[in-house]
């Protein structure tokens, strides 16, 4: 690898833009190399807006990865686009940082990590909301013991109203999905990581489509209900091999006077813990025989100077420290086909009716978890 770690990034749209081009264009040990888009203007826009000139543009990713020139791709697409070009980079001996969700499928997912592994490269995925303050201080919490087993959570994705209008959310060809691919997988991918349990064993779930045509309210703005067509809310009961439940919940626009997105509930034996407005975490225990709840201050309070890094800032530095120095990702691609996992089965519970079992999908049936209560 060079003096400097080479980047080409696929995708000039929203997340390109927000994350991934102003990171590593202003980080001291990363270049952007190359932009590749189907849309001229949108890369354009990019190189005048960072300064990236000189800069290489292409309309091709497959001629993009073979740029001699760059050691690693940004693959910032729409979800179903995922896969074909990760492949494509790792066939090409490039690192690879793919956008949430890893894929749409796990045959897809498990096709990508086969290619790093065979192309001895690292993959990662876009999971920055692991980087929140409060998410590493209840991780910090949950490995210490201090909440004991953990055998309930749930996984909150509800958006008051929060239908993103721009790019292909809406388009069920490029994106594969709605509401579940946008945010639900943030808010599980929290979850299972928090718990650290990555054995999902089943899933029971529905999805709808009741607010498709109304657009009024939307902070984002108003969308064309014609172009709707994916699930704007979905609901599962997930259980985990060693008999905990998650209970997942997200929609981009329902009926609730509180919205809690990209936040999770964890409880147990010894203590419990959320999240609530803006960063804040409670934690819920007995203290002196007694309920109690503490409100640690996790969220930086206000200091002279620059504002304290966002997540996405704090993922690409990660990332180049683990490219530099030959060390575990962050967000492993294991960990995200596990996410991947349980959203395809939730699709496929809503469509069916039926309670999806992730071991039989694999050919591996094994024996249900066990209630607690055989001794009642």
């Amino acid at each position: 690898m060079s003096e400097k770690i080479r980047f080409g990034i696929i995708g000039c749209g929203w997340v390109g833009d927000l994350k991934h081009i102003p990171n590593y264009s202003k980080h001291p040990e990363t270049k952007i190399e190359a932009l590749c888009d189907i849309d001229e203007a949108a890369m354009e826009r990019a190189i005048k807006k960072y300064n990236l000139d000189p800069v290489k543009t292409y309309t091709d990713y497959k001629k993009m990865v073979q740029d001699p020139n760059i050691d690693v791709v940004v693959v910032a697409t729409p979800h179903g686009l995922h896969c074909e070009m990760t492949v494509a980079a790792f066939k090409a001996g490039k690192h690879v940082l793919c956008e949430k969700p890893i894929a749409t499928t796990a045959a897809d997912a498990r096709n990508m990590i086969e290619a790093a592994k065979e192309a001895s490269k690292k993959l990662s995925v876009g999971y920055q909301w692991r980087f929140r303050p409060e998410c590493l201080y209840i991780k910090s919490l949950s490995d210490s013991g201090a909440l004991g087993e953990i055998y309930y959570a749930k996984a909150h994705g509800l958006r008051r109203r929060g239908v993103p209008t721009w790019g292909s959310y809406m388009d069920p060809v490029l994106s594969h999905g709605g509401a579940l691919w946008d945010g639900a997988c943030h808010s599980l991918d929290l979850t299972l990581w928090t718990m650290n349990n990555y054995e999902p064993y089943s899933v029971k779930a529905n999805i709808y489509r009741k607010m498709w045509d109304q657009p009024v309210g939307n902070p984002w703005g108003e969308w064309n209900p014609e172009k709707f067509k994916v699930e704007d809310t979905g609901f599962a009961l997930v259980t985990m091999k060693n008999g905990a439940t998650i209970y997942l919940e997200c929609a981009w626009i329902i009926n609730v006077a509180d919205t809690t997105d990209m936040k999770m509930t964890l409880c147990g034996t010894k203590a419990g813990v959320d999240m609530f407005d803006e960063g804040g975490v409670r934690i819920n225990s007995i203290q002196n025989g007694k309920m109690a709840i503490t409100k640690p201050e996790v969220k930086p309070g206000w200091t002279p100077g620059p504002p304290p890094p966002m997540p996405w800032d704090l993922e690409a530095r990660h990332w180049v420290d683990c490219l530099k120095n030959n060390t575990e990702p962050f967000v492993k691609a294991e960990e995200a086909l596990v996410v991947t996992e349980i959203i395809e089965a939730v699709y496929k519970s809503a469509k069916t009716g039926e309670t999806v079992y992730l071991d039989e999908d694999q050919g591996q049936k094994k024996d249900a978890p066990k209630s607690e209560l055989a001794h009642v």
